[in-house]
């Protein structure tokens, strides 16, 4: 199957690359290597939710903005390579996740844009990863996940 039936078949497509917020662009290609800036869950250029996790937004619907942020990495992972069928691994993952002090689930925050990677890619979305908290995040989003993707 490919990854556009995958997508299909998991109700989801690729957005459009969000514009930068500052003074950045949003992926850079070296070599085989592709390197997204911080994504955040953005959806038309807006988010639909913002706060920390814990107070503003539960771990699920946490683990859902880490989704949207990993389709806007392989939107700007895209600015690269004519298709998705072009990457060859997931490499790594860094996700940040704005929570309340007491907070300490961020790596099952994470975990929502792992599992995704996985249903989309199988075996080439497994990856290395960190998940961190942080006090806040631009726009007061919860979640930013930048992606390292290895390409053809």
């Amino acid at each position: 199957m490919s990854i556009q039936d995958t997508l299909k078949q998991l109700g989801l497509e690729i957005p459009p690359v969000p514009g930068a917020l500052a003074a950045y662009i949003p992926s850079k290609r070296s070599g085989n290597l592709v390197f997204t800036s911080g994504q955040l869950p953005l959806v038309g250029g807006k988010l639909k939710k913002t706060g920390k996790v814990g107070k503003d937004l539960s771990l699920e619907e946490a683990k859902e903005e880490a989704k949207q942020c990993v389709l806007n990495a392989l939107a700007a992972t895209l600015l690269h390579i004519e298709s998705l069928e072009k990457i060859k691994s997931i490499v790594k993952l860094g996700v940040f996740v704005s929570g309340t002090p007491d907070f300490t689930e961020q790596h099952l925050v994470a975990n929502g844009a792992s599992e995704l990677l996985a249903a989309i890619f199988g075996d080439k979305g497994k990856h290395a990863r960190f998940a961190i908290g942080v006090s806040s995040l631009p726009l007061d989003a919860s979640v930013e996940l930048e992606m390292v993707a290895e390409v053809e």
